[in-house]
């Protein structure tokens, strides 16, 4: 009898480890690359570059192809922060610069998450604070927008990049070749010491932005050239993050995400990505400027070897990730993303919304469904994207629009044949869409009735913001 009791007990304590196992809030790891071009992953058709652990990811969860970011680096980390339109973000600058300083009263997914009690690191490159890597906000890294612990470099890596801890400067300087393993280093190391607790880790690589570098491991491995190389040793370290969290026995309570800030830096040539079969480059409204390949897996929560042409964006992640942590979104402001947990849980299938392409502040597109209609647009000389970007994209690709375009994106995803005559009803339905986004959201000098203010904080000018100086 005594036996039988402590049988009894003994299973009794299994099935509630497995209960509390099941209904322990889910960990959330989003890994951001720098510029990785739609192709750049064996599972979205790169014929020359092996991303294995990231295409096992693939078989092992769902794979988005119809995925959109921004055009550059510093708005598309202001709309995954923000679950908003970098247009609608109140700023902590004058607004003209493409990289937005991300003011305090904007809300992160981090500040999201932390009343529902998670644990919130950022590692890797911030681009929030200012572009420059010596002189940025302090007020505005990471540590005080909701992260508990931060490892990061300011802003790109076009000629160096310093290291920062929370609010102190760790190494000047740092070799770029070690950034990959180092942040990865930092994230497992972050993974261990919060295992028995609910976390949000987003780790931003650095590249493979220009100036590629790569471990003497990687180099000359791929057959994609330095960037292949890149590419490859974060496949690497995205194996070393998913078997840590099976060794910690995480995996099955953790979403891992992989996506990309936008899409490849066609002026760098080799050293650049790939977006085919897209039109366009990073910088660009054409589709290879701002889609880009994604992937989310979750063992048992997420469905198997899923491929969705469904529209979805960055956007999209913070109420997406609130609602399967049982956290809340802000409900004093608008939040342009939408909720797709029901829909990558397979509970629904189809979710139809428009997305709006922005170049900076200036509208130029949106996308509902399969139509995707440009708005008419000429030389302004006053707009920084007029001024400085076309030497961005290829020749044939800076052409100005004298009236609408309209691709079928099912048909043409290269957007390559105007149909806009045979399809006058969804010319006038998707131009009342950019009609609606130009109000709301904004356009170019006018900000829309919906954004936040600039200037709602004290903007540091150039003359007085902190240079980094070395902790001593």
């Amino acid at each position: 009898m005594k036996l039988n009791w402590i049988a009894l007990i003994v299973l009794m304590l299994l099935v509630s480890a497995c209960t509390t196992n099941n209904t322990k809030q889910p960990n959330f790891i989003i890994i951001f690359t720098d510029d990785q071009g739609y192709q750049d992953l064996g599972c979205f058709g790169s014929p020359n570059i092996k991303t294995p652990n990231i295409d096992k990811m693939a078989d092992e969860g769902m794979k988005f192809t119809s995925f959109y970011a921004q055009t550059v680096c510093g708005p598309s980390r202001a709309a995954l922060m923000t679950g908003c339109y970098p247009m609608r973000n109140a700023r902590n600058d004058n607004g003209n610069s493409p990289h937005p300083k991300l003011a305090l009263s904007e809300i992160t997914i981090a500040e999201v998450l932390k009343p529902a009690g998670y644990s919130t690191c950022m590692i890797g490159k911030w681009d929030l604070a200012g572009h420059n890597p010596e002189k940025f906000n302090p007020d505005l890294l990471p540590i005080h927008q909701g992260f508990d612990y931060s490892f990061l470099t300011p802003a790109s890596n076009d000629n160096r990049v310093h290291l920062v801890r929370n609010k102190e400067l760790v190494e000047r300087n740092a070799d770029m070749s070690k950034l990959t393993r180092l942040y990865t280093d930092e994230a497992i190391g972050f993974i261990e010491k919060n295992k028995e607790q609910p976390f949000f880790l987003y780790l931003a690589h650095t590249m493979p932005h220009t100036k590629l570098a790569v471990s003497d491991e990687f180099k000359g491995k791929s057959e994609g050239g330095l960037y292949g190389d890149v590419i490859e040793e974060i496949d690497y370290n995205v194996g070393r993050i998913m078997a840590k969290l099976k060794e910690m026995d995480l995996d099955e309570n953790t979403y891992v995400i992989f996506t990309s800030d936008n899409g490849p830096w066609w002026i760098k040539k080799v050293h650049g990505g790939h977006a085919d079969p897209l039109r366009g480059a990073k910088t660009s409204a054409w589709e290879g400027g701002l889609r880009v390949p994604f992937i989310i897996r979750a063992p048992g929560k997420i469905p198997e070897g899923v491929s969705s042409d469904q529209v979805m964006a960055t956007i999209d992640l913070l109420p997406t990730i609130a609602q399967i942590a049982g956290a809340e979104i802000p409900s004093d402001r608008v939040i342009d993303g939408l909720d797709f947990s029901d829909m990558m849980h397979r509970e629904s299938v189809t979710f139809d919304r428009p997305y709006f392409y922005y170049q900076h502040q200036e509208l130029r597109a949106v996308r509902l469904g399969k139509w995707k209609l440009h708005l008419p647009h000429n030389p302004n000389s006053k707009s920084i994207v007029y001024r400085k970007w076309p030497i961005h994209i290829a020749p044939e690709d800076r052409i100005m629009f004298d009236d609408y375009v309209l691709y079928d994106l099912d048909s043409d995803i290269a957007e390559s044949t105007n149909v806009a005559n045979e399809h006058p009803a969804v010319v006038k339905e998707l131009s009342q869409l950019l009609d609606w986004a130009k109000k709301n959201i904004g356009d170019f000098e006018k900000r829309g009735e919906n954004a936040r203010p600039l200037g709602n904080e004290p903007y540091l000018t150039p003359n007085n913001l902190i240079p980094l100086k070395e902790n001593k």
